[in-house]
């Protein structure tokens, strides 16, 4: 199993607009880098759900159950999309400045590529993570 983190702003998609989804694809990808990410995903991999923009916060846990197809959305035909099924919200949202005081974890994307919106988590990061939000890894 892999572990991501997945970012949308909340004015757009939320954590809670996914919790009432159930299972939603997670579309609109139009970065390369975000988009190889979204290709390498697997099922049963789990991903971070993190408001971005003005919230800046870890709100919950997903899990891919359909890996990589065309986004209907793209014209080009270059981007696709993985659907998401909503497992489990964080206890306590784990906030950007707090990812950002966590000295084990400068190393993550978050931190070092603020803009890029699909990437990896290694396993102790995914652990730290968990764990600061008082979710079970």
């Amino acid at each position: 199993m892999a572990y991501w983190l997945v970012k949308s702003e909340p004015g757009a998609w939320s954590w809670d607009d996914h919790v009432k989804a159930g299972v939603a694809e997670w579309d609109g990808v139009r970065n390369h880098q975000a988009a190889a990410n979204l290709k390498a995903m697997a099922v049963g991999d789990r991903a971070l759900f993190y408001h971005s923009v003005n919230d800046k916060r870890i709100m919950g846990v997903l899990e891919v159950v359909r890996e990589y197809y065309p986004d209907p959305s793209d014209a080009s035909g270059r981007f696709g999309m993985v659907d998401f099924r909503a497992v489990e919200a964080l206890p306590h949202p784990v906030t950007l400045k707090e990812i950002k005081d966590d000295g084990r974890l400068g190393h993550i994307a978050l931190v070092r590529q603020g803009r890029l919106s699909v990437m990896p988590i290694d396993d102790e990061a995914w652990r730290i993570l968990c764990e600061m939000g008082g979710a079970s890894p």
